[in-house]
């Protein structure tokens, strides 16, 4: 096996694994014990669709229609028609990460052995993966609660060679076609299957995974550009001492401040705050930096207990449980990941307003302590970075509306079977746009507190070690230092490409020692 290939059992998955296989295209390869579970569990299955008795899912309709028995030479027919039925998405396509994190998800679950599917559509699950066959789903069609049922159809469909998918190439194609260029046949869906291909958190959870990913990125390279403003601004880093953050004891606070301390050790900038300018402290966006980054390290931490837990679950209605019962339940109500979803998204919008007042902070003449104004090189023949600002603020302005909770609204549905739902998928669309909207905010600060150091380096003063070298770093990814106005689009979306692939953290490492 090499590290490249992603080994699903029946016990839950990691983190690293889905982002391994959406965002880094693993492979997948199903083990011994579960292909043995998932045998298992087709023989209660195929034993309970037997009997005379309606059993949910098995012999019976959905939803508001589980009242319908289904007579066996229907079966075959309601699987399909389901998954059909059910593909019912709108809007934009959804990213090709997202799409294989919710193949991945779907498929540890089934193979978890609670879910009654044949091993047979399990392998092709993994066969679809391997071969980079990515269904089409669309932006809308999930109310987070009976899974992501639409998006999870799109999937399903793929699998039976009907509808749409891309390629390996990016092309999009019939799905029928492209299982048969890559030797992969269509399965044919027998009792409970289709359902239970459509009855999870597996969308949601998998965005969710990869945020928190994206975020602990950020949260540590906020706390570099907090520590590059508050050089530039001549802050204190007496605020960052351990024995402050001790007395308040909130383990994100306490490493982010020692993140900073790290960053700014050797500084000749900090210090100067009682110079020409005396201050008796800083402003709360300088000098309360780790109390609110420490903040949002906490709720990733929770965030990430939560997806932990949802990773060992196994998401279907019905179940099939070891004792050969297969049992109705509401475990695919996507709650839990829908309001962690939301907290994140309200933490992101609070580093990203308190980035952009530090970035303020620099360009206004009157409180950055002798940098020129909106740091130009001629002021009034150049704006200098007067309208990156603007930028920001529209990010952060953006940040705050998407930051309004999707979990707090329901809407029912099924004829008012399923009358109470989480909005999970809503919660992690907004929350997709909510990461890439900080990573360039973060980007403008990084942007504007360099230019600030180079700028006080001129007039004399040496940044940290550590500075230095985020500077030098970023200047070699194509993003310029001081001088006359320029074209500064191609500056800032260097610097976000710097931030987002975690190159800043990166460039400051090798001075600091790991940063957490």
């Amino acid at each position: 096996m090499d590290m490249h290939t992603v080994v699903v059992g029946t016990s839950g998955t990691t983190a690293e694994d889905v982002v391994a296989v959406a965002r880094h295209g693993a492979r997948v390869e199903l083990s011994a014990a579960a292909v043995e579970a998932l045998a298992a569990a087709r023989l209660i299955v195929d034993a309970l669709a037997a009997k005379p008795e309606p059993v949910y899912g098995v012999s019976t309709g959905f939803g508001a229609l589980a009242s319908r028995h289904i007579s066996p030479e229907l079966r075959a027919q309601l699987q399909r028609n389901i998954v059909r039925s059910h593909a019912a998405g709108m809007g934009p396509r959804v990213e090709r990460e997202v799409v294989r994190g919710l193949m991945f998800l779907r498929l540890k679950t089934v193979a978890s052995g609670h879910t009654g599917v044949r091993p047979e559509v399990a392998q092709t699950m993994a066969d679809l993966l391997n071969a980079g066959i990515t269904p089409v789903v669309h932006e809308y069609g999930s109310l987070g609660c009976s899974g992501d049922l639409a998006p999870l159809s799109h999937c399903a469909l793929t699998l039976m060679g009907e509808g749409d998918a891309e390629g390996p190439d990016g092309t999009v194609r019939p799905a029928g076609e492209l299982l048969a260029a890559h030797g992969i046949t269509p399965v044919e869906l027998r009792e409970k299957e289709g359902l239970a291909l459509l009855n999870g958190t597996d969308g949601m959870l998998g965005m969710l995974v990869m945020a928190l990913a994206d975020l602990k990125n950020l949260y540590t390279s906020a706390d570099i550009t907090a520590a590059l403003s508050l050089e530039a601004l001549l802050g204190t880093d007496k605020v960052l001492a351990p024995e402050l953050h001790a007395i308040r004891p909130h383990p994100g606070q306490g490493v982010s401040a020692d993140n900073m301390l790290r960053v700014l050790a050797g500084s000749g900038l900090t210090g100067h705050h009682q110079d020409d300018a005396p201050r008796v402290q800083d402003a709360y966006s300088v000098r309360c930096a780790p109390q609110v980054n420490g903040a949002g390290r906490d709720t990733l931490d929770y965030a990430a207990v939560v997806a932990g837990r949802e990773l060992a679950s196994s998401v279907d209605n019905p179940v099939v449980l070891p004792d050969g019962r297969v049992e109705s339940n509401g475990n695919f109500h996507g709650a839990p990941v829908a309001y962690v979803l939301d907290f994140l998204a309200i933490v992101a919008a609070d580093l990203g307003s308190i980035c952009e007042r530090r970035t303020d902070r620099l360009l206004d003449k009157n409180r950055s302590h002798g940098l020129p104004p909106f740091l130009a090189d001629d002021a009034g023949v150049d704006s200098g970075l007067m309208i990156a600002q603007y930028t920001q603020a529209a990010l952060v302005s953006e940040m705050k509306r998407l930051a309004v909770p999707a979990s707090a609204d329901s809407i029912p549905s099924s004829a008012m079977q399923e009358d109470h739902v989480s909005m999970g998928w809503s919660a992690a669309r907004k929350l997709r746009t909510a990461v890439d909207n900080l990573a360039r905010i973060v980007a403008v600060e990084l942007y504007a507190a360099t230019r600030a150091v180079e700028i006080r380096a001129a007039q004399g003063l040496s940044p940290a070690p550590a500075s230095q070298a985020a500077v030098d770093a970023l200047r070699a990814a194509g993003a310029e230092g001081p001088g006359p106005d320029r074209f500064l689009a191609p500056d800032l979306a260097a610097a976000d490409t710097f931030v987002r692939e975690g190159r800043l953290v990166a460039a400051v490492e090798p001075v600091t020692g790991p940063l957490a």
